[in-house]
């Protein structure tokens, strides 16, 4: 919303999440965001414990962080973060 730096895109890992409210990408860090504590979620993938993340300018919830990942096949996300599309403005060429 407030056109605030979030990441590189040197730092995205995968353009095929799904966010609550539709397309997300996964990124190994983020800037200029704050987190939340951290919840136990169901997600599509099973449970994880997340932390909301949102936007240190407008304070707008951007998505989450990975804390925890209970089934070895989820580990990976571990410190990783999601943001949602709906939140982000591509600049510099990315697709």
């Amino acid at each position: 919303h407030c056109r605030a730096h979030l990441a590189r895109h040197e730092e995205l890992i995968s353009k095929s999440f799904q966010g609550s409210h539709g397309r997300a990408y996964l990124f190994n860090s983020v800037v200029n965001v704050g987190c939340g504590p951290a919840e136990q979620r169901l997600l599509l993938t099973g449970l994880h414990s997340v932390a909301d993340i949102f936007c240190q300018s407008c304070k707008t919830t951007l998505g989450w962080k990975y804390e925890q990942a209970f089934e070895s096949s989820q580990k990976y996300k571990e410190g990783k973060f999601i943001i949602e599309m709906s939140h982000m403005v591509k600049e510099n060429g990315w697709d």
